[in-house]
């Protein structure tokens, strides 16, 4: 089917282009987010009078994306999870998670904008792209750790996944150092 793009749509293109999608794809997503129309002679008509109003329109909004992109960009945003030893988390963090923390601090977005390919089920700092419009995309930090502490620690880069490990030769001496404050052993 060809349509008319109202808007800029990633990977398909800009505004006023004809382009052919798939039927499904043009009926369940493009018509009623109103990012096209049927390109019938009759809505190539309509477009053509509306031209300068959707372009002045998307102007308006990138120009309004920009603006929170600069307050967005580098941000870095901590999320507390319970997670195990190996840093494994015992849930995951989703996109609503990630919005519901970005807007508490400050920066209204949805979930929708979040651009996660897979949920995040590890400790660590994740770079997430976040889309504000078309043409307008931010990075931000998530920093998931189990405490503030810890996020805190991998935030100057420590990786606090690794656990201690003690050399055997150290652990005898601790032991044998041990045995020997307690003085002799009674048998009975």
């Amino acid at each position: 089917m060809d349509v008319i793009l109202l808007e800029r749509v990633a990977k398909l293109g800009q505004i006023g282009d004809v382009v052919k999608v798939k039927d499904g794809y043009a009926r369940n997503f493009l018509f009623p987010q109103k990012k096209a129309l049927r390109a019938t002679e009759s809505n190539k008509k309509v477009f053509e009078g509306k031209r300068a109003q959707l372009e002045a329109r998307n102007l308006e909004l990138r120009n309004e994306a920009e603006a929170v992109g600069k307050k967005l960009d580098g941000q870095s945003y901590v999320l507390i999870r319970s997670a195990g030893e190996s840093g494994v988390l015992y849930g995951s963090v989703s996109t609503r998670d990630l919005a519901e923390t970005i807007s508490a601090n400050g920066v209204s977005i949805n979930r929708g904008q979040i651009v996660l390919n897979a949920p995040i089920k590890t400790l660590g700092l994740h770079q997430v792209p976040v889309h504000l419009h078309p043409e307008v995309e931010v990075n931000v930090t998530i920093n998931v750790a189990r405490s503030e502490d810890e996020a805190e620690r991998q935030a100057r880069g420590e990786d606090v996944t690794l656990r201690e490990q003690d050399d055997i030769a150290d652990l005898g001496l601790e032991i044998g150092a041990a045995l020997a404050e307690a003085g002799p052993m009674v048998e009975l």
